[in-house]
């Protein structure tokens, strides 16, 4: 278990994560979830820096019914930017944040991955997945 104390996120990170630009259709993202498996995409500008992340609970959230739209609808919806339903500047990591700080905000956040910035870029994806298989290869030596 010592080992997962010196484990940073560079250790365990999926590199070149599959993103988006704000200016994508909900469709789009909905798209690549549906087509990668992925609860969230990193929205990024032209020049790869992050400016945001869209989940499938963002796009939920635009469904959810308010007084001036009893019933969303489901077209309308799906043909917004993800601009108008993306979480705005995210929470992030390093690729030098240790992996014990990663876990602890993965639990206390209640989110299944966070980008990974490095001098303003997007340089990855940390997912629990990665951080459970980390505690598994430290606990285990292989």
């Amino acid at each position: 278990m010592f080992d997962f104390i010196q484990y940073k996120v560079s250790d365990v990170m999926v590199g070149n994560p599959v993103t988006v630009n704000a200016s994508a259709t909900v469709t789009e993202a909905q798209s690549l979830f549906q087509q990668h498996g992925f609860n969230g995409l990193p929205v990024v500008d032209a020049e790869g820096r992050l400016t945001g992340l869209v989940t499938k609970l963002d796009i939920l959230r635009a469904f959810t019914l308010r007084p001036d739209a009893m019933i969303p609808r489901y077209e309308e919806i799906m043909q917004l930017p993800v601009s108008r339903i993306m979480i705005s500047a995210p929470v992030s990591v390093t690729p030098e944040t240790p992996l014990t700080r990663v876990l602890q905000r993965l639990v206390d956040m209640g989110v299944k991955s966070l980008p990974v910035v490095s001098d303003g870029q997007l340089v990855g994806v940390v997912a629990r997945e990665d951080v459970l298989h980390a505690l598994q290869k430290a606990t285990s030596g292989t």
